[in-house]
């Protein structure tokens, strides 16, 4: 007798279950009520091989419901995957298990994203769907064709960048992906009716989505749903009506079931409810190689695709971009001579989109965009003369309209699921509204680049609401997301080179708005790389300014007015700190010299930079909001021009 797809579901329930309880700790109510939605979805739609778990044509599965992670541990583990390991899974939440308590994209293959934040998971889908579709209309069906999947909840659809995420997807007319909303109509808090009365779906449709809904519960109802979703040119929301922590016969349908263990009274109800008699983390023979079963599916659809792309014209330039190597033939350097020859006095974002004129001809993976703001990130190259769009997904460039939130999230599901390098702009002040998607490709180690203009003050008229502070400090605080701040030209290129080097994660460019002079006459190597050097040596300095950005010109200039009186001043760029504080101690103390006075410039809080100046020296920069008025004007009424900060250094000496 075959295993009956009820008990295919509820090897989930159960799984979910007992972890949930052992760990004391986690979400057991999504997975169990899930369970029968994605059993039909692993079972008869989802294009994946356990043994082959970064196959480029695979379809991607994103759970945005992160907080129900057993859902697929438990999907991984029954179908095939080497990992995790029903031990693994018997100490979810414990340090030093893969089974987290969030799906972490690093510590398991067969997880797409790393997810937890609500409505990130969906958010970055849409990012994987735009992937997909670009490589598609690059390399043709023969070895791009797949879709993304999505478990999304309740929290995922209520987030605010749902609305930017589903917005942009729709525009775009996303027709690969389908998102499964687990419909159970209750939060942590309680029934979603306490605090929402949206029509979510009419939400949905009116941004250009195809709609449907079936019965969590019902499978020729689930298939029948899902088939449609995938059969619409449009991306696709399906309702699946579930009763959270389905088969717990006194708590399913509550909140009780959500965040909470079951406690071993209804965990043993529960048992004797499903006719499951196996103790903890035991599964009977038959459900096991019925899973195994299902987790073959798609093995001769995998052998047929090995073989179309064996003799696919483009095979290796696929597996190149697929691999995140960057061409063999990049090079700088031309460039870099030609700005030797004719030094350009152009503001750092311009000098991004000139290095982006070259770059983005030898890296054809790279795809730009901006929130709404291209012609003041300076985002576009020259090539860049298509943008991605429903009429011709081979455009390099996306306009994302004013979704900060939802562009950062986007480019990271573009970073994760490879082929592309995604890379986009706003101003610098609002990274705040894109500040998690920031915080989230650090953590899943991704190459995510965010192209951030009007750095500082030097913004100008606007004033202190799009002027940064405390914006750069704060940024250089998240672990792994590399910021780097370059004071000219030159510096821009090599920052840029630098962020492309960097696969392991994402970088940050804060870019001037006003221009700036090239100070750098050097270009033997990629100083920037050291996140600090010396610019300007002096003998036995008895001063060393350390500058960010376009305040390196002003240091510049205040060292020669220290020269003039007589005090020897050297000028330190430091585009990056964390790279210079990574550099060994005899690097450092040849840049930053004992006995030396020294001074930090930067134009946003003084907070962070003892660091470098230790406690005893000099910090010039801002520790209030700024003011409108002209950048020119704004930088001497802050105390931020050579002579002020000359004066200032003068009687630190005294």
């Amino acid at each position: 007798m075959s295993v009956t797809e009820k008990r295919l579901a509820d090897t989930i329930r159960v799984l979910a279950m007992d972890a949930v309880q052992a760990a004391n700790s986690g979400h057991p109510g999504m997975p169990m009520g899930m369970a029968d939605v994605a059993t039909v979805l692993f079972s008869d739609f989802l294009k994946y091989d356990p043994a082959d778990p970064k196959w480029a044509d695979r379809d991607r599965f994103v759970l945005s419901a992160g907080h129900g992670s057993m859902l697929i541990y438990a999907l991984l583990y029954l179908t095939g995957y080497h990992e995790p390991t029903i031990e693994q899974i018997a100490n979810f939440r414990q340090l030093g298990s893969p089974a987290a308590g969030h799906p972490e994209n690093f510590e398991l293959p067969g997880v797409e994203a790393t997810t937890g934040p609500l409505g990130q998971g969906l958010a970055m889908a849409v990012g994987m769907a735009m992937a997909e579709r670009h490589l598609n209309a690059t390399f043709g069906d023969e070895i791009v064709d797949h879709r993304t999947w999505v478990i999304a909840g309740d929290g995922c659809l209520m987030e605010g960048i749902n609305h930017e995420a589903i917005g942009l997807a729709g525009h775009l007319g996303l027709g690969h992906l389908n998102v499964l909303w687990d419909d159970n109509k209750i939060t942590i808090d309680g029934a979603v009716s306490m605090s929402s009365s949206e029509d979510v779906k009419a939400r949905y449709a009116a941004t250009g989505w195809h709609v449907t809904e079936c019965n969590g519960a019902d499978y020729a109802d689930i298939r029948r749903a899902l088939a449609e979703a995938a059969a619409d040119p449009r991306p696709s929301l399906v309702a699946c009506h579930t009763r959270i922590g389905e088969g717990a016969p006194n708590l399913a349908g509550t909140s009780k079931v959500h965040g909470s263990a079951l406690g071993e009274t209804e965990v043993a109800a529960t048992r004797v409810n499903l006719g499951w008699d196996l103790p903890p983390f035991q599964l009977p023979d038959d459900v096991r190689s019925a899973w195994l079963d299902i987790g073959k599916r798609s093995q001769a659809a995998h052998a047929e695709w090995k073989l179309r792309l064996a003799s696919h014209s483009q095979k290796d330039e696929f597996i190149r971009r697929m691999d995140g190597r960057l061409p063999a033939s990049f090079n700088l350097k031309p460039y870099l001579e030609s700005l030797i020859a004719e030094p350009k006095k152009v503001a750092t974002r311009k000098a991004s989109e000139l290095a982006l004129d070259v770059i983005n001809v030898q890296i054809p993976e790279m795809m730009g965009g901006s929130a709404d703001l291209t012609g003041s990130n300076l985002t576009k190259s020259k090539d860049q003369t298509v943008a991605f769009s429903k009429a011709d997904y081979s455009g390099r460039y996306v306009y994302y309209g004013i979704r900060e939130f939802g562009m950062a999230a986007a480019m990271n599901g573009m970073a994760l699921h490879g082929g592309v390098i995604p890379y986009g702009g706003t101003f610098l002040v609002f990274s705040d509204y894109a500040r998690n998607a920031i915080r989230m490709a650090a953590i899943q180690q991704i190459r995510s680049i965010f192209v951030m203009t009007h750095d500082s003050i030097g913004q100008g008229e606007d004033g202190p609401t799009h002027q940064p502070i405390e914006h750069v400090m704060s940024l250089r605080m998240v672990p792994n997301l590399e910021v780097f701040r370059p004071c000219d030209a030159i510096e821009t290129a090599e920052c840029w080179e630098l962020a492309l080097e960097k696969a392991d994660g994402p970088t940050l460019l804060a870019l001037t708005r006003q221009n700036v002079g090239q100070v750098r006459t050097d270009i033997s190597q990629n100083f920037s790389a050291k996140g600090g050097y010396t610019l300007v040596a002096a003998d036995a300095p008895k001063v060393v300014i350390v500058a960010t950005g376009s305040e390196v010109e002003i240091g510049v200039d205040a060292a020669r007015l220290l020269g003039e009186k007589g005090i020897p001043a050297s000028v330190v760029s430091m585009p990056s700190i964390s790279r210079f504080l990574a550099q060994d101690a005899a690097y450092r103390a040849s840049v930053l010299p004992e006995g030396a006075l020294r001074v930090s410039i930067e134009a946003g809080t003084t907070f962070g930079w003892s660091e470098i100046t230790g406690l005893d020296g000099v910090r010039c920069g801002i520790d209030t909001f700024g003011a409108s008025g002209k950048g020119e004007a704004l930088f001497p009424y802050f105390g931020l021009d050579a002579q002020q900060i000359a004066d200032k250094i003068v009687k630190a000496l005294a």
